[in-house]
């Protein structure tokens, strides 16, 4: 078992609570150095996400793509060492089989331990940051879960409602037309649950919770494992259509979860809508701002 600390609770509650738990994927040779620096080596350079970014935890605007064209990847590791730099190496499955096989691995005993769980869409990432560096508030429309290999993160995990974020600000994410980073109050950290995670922990938690990560003084190395259900596919159509109808029609649509009567019909509204592109969607791409220099790890240059 790649989970140590199953329970039946825990199964009934996977992708509806903020849950913890205890594995044993930190212990695996492909999360050394050689191992990472192999991934980073092999993984697409055009589909690699190299970041930067501010201190303060407001400053969400201060995220900055970078390049790490002309690095090896030993070289884009020790730059993630020396740094305040974040890798990302979204679907990192599609790309690496090692890590085509540990999704497979993974999400077949989620599957086996949480019997009702049926999952697709799959997006096993890795992320390689900085001591010190952060990932700013903001909320993904997937479920999430969160593995930690090496170091130490504090994960602040809020409620999927107003006020960490309203009805229509999840509109204008699941219709692009803002990013998944935006406004933060450091108030709302009092009705955050905030979870530290070790190697050999994993945390996951409600969908569309809004959430802000701040890493140790120390290299991190972790797995994002994004995912749908069906309920969760349900939920995301519904916000979907809640946009269309409050943008095409003038309406007050209300966010409700479940299957019920009115939720299918936003379904059907919400797939109809994609197919007729009532509702175009926004692709914001950042632009590159700097290149990391690969004869100073951790430095950054302008581009």
């Amino acid at each position: 078992m790649i989970i140590q600390d199953w329970t039946d609770e825990k199964a009934a509650a996977f992708g509806k609570q903020t849950l913890n738990f205890a594995h044993d994927l930190h212990h695996r040779p492909m999360f050394t150095d050689e191992g990472l620096a192999e991934a980073l080596e092999a993984y697409p350079r055009s589909k690699l996400g190299v970041f930067t970014m501010g201190e303060d935890p407001r400053a969400w605007t201060t995220w900055r793509k970078g390049s790490g064209d002309g690095l090896t990847g030993a070289q884009l590791l020790e730059s993630a060492k020396a740094g305040r730099i974040w890798l990302n190496l979204r679907e990192a499955n599609l790309y690496l089989k090692p890590y085509a096989d540990l999704a497979d691995e993974v999400f077949a005993e989620k599957e086996a331990m949480a019997p009702s769980l049926r999952t697709f869409k799959r997006d096993l990432g890795v992320l390689i940051s900085s001591a010190n560096a952060q990932v700013f508030y903001h909320l993904d429309v997937p479920l999430v879960s969160l593995w930690q290999i090496r170091g130490t993160k504090r994960v602040w995990v809020y409620p999927p409602k107003a006020p960490y974020v309203g009805e229509e600000a999840l509109e204008k994410i699941v219709l692009r037309e803002s990013a998944e980073q935006f406004a933060f109050d450091p108030a709302w950290d009092a009705g955050a649950e905030a979870v530290e995670l070790t190697p050999g922990r994993m945390v996951t938690w409600a969908q569309n919770a809004p959430h802000r990560i701040e890493n140790g003084p120390m290299l991190n190395v972790s797995l994002s494992m994004e995912f749908m259900t069906p309920q969760a596919l349900l939920r995301a159509n519904v916000i979907y259509a809640n946009g269309v109808m409050r943008r095409r029609a003038g309406l007050r649509p209300r966010l409700s979860d479940g299957v019920s009567p009115a939720n299918l019909g936003k379904l059907a509204l919400a797939r109809g809508a994609k197919a007729l592109k009532l509702q175009k969607a926004h692709e914001r791409i950042l632009p590159a701002t700097f290149r990391l220099d690969p004869a100073q790890p951790g430095a950054v240059l302008p581009i």
